[in-house]
């Protein structure tokens, strides 16, 4: 069978021949993320030499009608141009499976349709199971895929599962999973992953940070002040997803996973090299020494969880989190939180870190910013200053990835009055072209065996072990923190203003 890419590669690092299974593969996740992530691959001639990809799921469906429900998709979705010539290439890889997630003859004809595609290419592939569908049916589809044999690669070849988050509920729920990934595939071809470290500034922290001589000797406790990282979205429960939401919260849906990981990079040591443990292991390091928050009273002190009201948004009047559709009207779920954090490690002793994250704010964005000490102000002291004029480096993750550096400076004019400035720069404009979605690295990733930008077992369980006492402070205690609120298009509770103000300290302003 002749490669439907070869007229587009071009050869950088090639994956071997592999074949992808997306189980939920009539999903939304499918439709905005991983078909068009593959197609950009192609595009970019990425994808291994004679790919298939064969879309798992329940609903009645041909290769044809499945094929075209993705091109409509990949149109409004591919992060480059869709063409019709490439599509009709790379669409000849693609395949329909129809079977219940706990049919067991369902992987049985899988299996049955796997090995002729090897027959087809006259060698064994490599096989990818991705698990795009709900939490709930990750564990029948790793049983039933152990059951068929399927993991178990063909000799010669690898057999890995890629996991979707939410990766648990909590800590018991967490090692549960785990030991049944653990009885299907080894740890080494076990992929969990997390979108936010496939994206270009993610994974720049770690070059800024230990390539570039005039942070990595900074990057410390002596001069850092402390550091914020802000996750803001400006929707709420659009397209039903209050039914799942008020199940997690923004604690467990964001918090847990992509700010932790966010807050690793930064806080990290610096790994002996490059390779996946290495830099996993300094990353679990980091969680394991975040400072404990035991007892409603410890969480209460420095961590605030909010839900919106109505408000406005961009010019649109936005009704309350718990009038939102599938939310329950007496919720307790917070859909804002913001948290103080000590990473209490020699680097980092009593610098805090705040996070913030939540749904109906002004705008979108995530970013990390890293506000150093003001240096003496002796020469100055006569100067016109600013109260907050201290030297921020900036991280931003989305929209507009790139970092920026607030350094002081002198106007012009004969009086000495000093202003902000900001050095600035942006992945689009430096390199000429906007960056690769964050699912093109990691599936990639995947298919090459570099799980560096994916989650280890023990780097999962103890995160969850820290989120599970902030959750039971909230809802097992006699006497938990307040709910506090926040007006939809307000920047949050004025609780989380004041959370900062203690320490005489502010939220940069997005």
């Amino acid at each position: 069978m002749e490669n439907p890419f070869q007229e587009t590669l071009f050869h950088r690092n090639q994956a071997e021949p592999c074949t992808m299974v997306i189980f939920g593969a009539t999903g939304d996740l499918t439709h905005r993320k991983l078909i068009p992530a593959l197609y950009n691959l192609a595009a970019s001639g990425d994808l291994p030499p004679h790919f298939q990809c064969i879309g798992f799921a329940r609903r009645d469906k041909t290769d044809p009608d499945f094929r075209s429900e993705l091109e409509t998709a990949n149109r409004k979705y591919s992060r480059q141009t869709h063409s019709d010539e490439l599509w009709q290439r790379f669409e000849q890889s693609i395949h329909y499976h129809r079977s219940e997630f706990q049919d067991l003859e369902g992987y049985r004809s899988l299996k049955d349709a796997l090995d002729r595609f090897d027959q087809q290419r006259g060698a064994p592939a490599n096989r990818l199971f991705y698990l795009a569908s709900a939490p709930e049916f990750f564990k029948p589809i790793l049983e039933l895929l152990k059951q068929a044999g399927l993991n178990e690669a063909p000799e010669g070849r690898w057999a890995r599962v890629v996991c979707e988050k939410p990766f648990g509920k909590d800590l018991t729920t967490a090692r549960a999973l785990n030991e049944v990934v653990s009885q299907t595939f080894e740890e080494k071809d076990t992929y969990r992953i997390d979108h936010y470290l496939g994206k270009e500034t993610a994974q720049n922290i770690m070059v800024l940070r230990f390539a570039n001589a005039l942070f990595e000797p900074n990057w410390n406790s002596r001069y850092i002040d402390h550091v914020q990282i802000t996750c803001a979205e400006n929707l709420g429960m659009e397209g039903g997803r209050g039914g799942y939401y008020d199940t997690a919260g923004a604690l467990r849906d964001m918090v847990q996973n992509h700010l932790f990981q966010l807050l690793s990079l930064v806080a990290m040591e610096p790994p002996t090299d490059l390779s996946a443990d290495s830099v996993r292991d300094e990353k679990v390091k980091v969680i394991r020494s975040l400072r404990r928050w035991v007892g409603p009273e410890a969480v209460g002190h420095n961590v605030v969880r909010a839900q919106y009201t109505a408000g406005s948004v961009d010019g649109v009047e936005r009704v309350g989190y718990r009038q939102e559709d599938r939310v329950n009207p007496e919720s307790n779920t917070e859909c804002y939180v913001a948290l103080r954090l000590y990473v209490d490690t020699w680097r980092w002793q009593g610098v805090p870190f705040y996070i913030r994250v939540g749904k109906q704010l002004p705008k979108k964005a995530t970013e990390i910013s890293v506000h150093f000490k003001k240096p003496p102000q002796v020469p100055f002291a006569t100067a016109s200053m600013l109260s907050n004029s201290e030297n921020t480096l900036v991280i931003r993750i989305q929209p507009d990835e790139g970092i920026a550096l607030r350094i002081l400076c002198k106007q012009p004019g004969q009086a000495l009055i000093m202003q902000p400035v900001k050095m600035d720069f942006q992945y689009s404009s430096s390199f000429g072209k906007a960056s690769p979605e964050a699912y093109e690295r990691l599936l990639l990733d995947a298919m090459l065996g570099d799980a560096t930008l994916f989650a280890r077992r023990d780097e999962v369980e103890n995160a969850w072990k820290f989120i599970d006492e902030l959750e039971h402070a909230w809802h097992q205690s006699a006497h938990p923190p307040p709910m506090c609120e926040y007006p939809a298009g307000s920047w949050g509770p004025k609780e989380a203003d004041e959370l900062l103000a203690q320490d005489g300290r502010q939220w940069r302003l997005l």
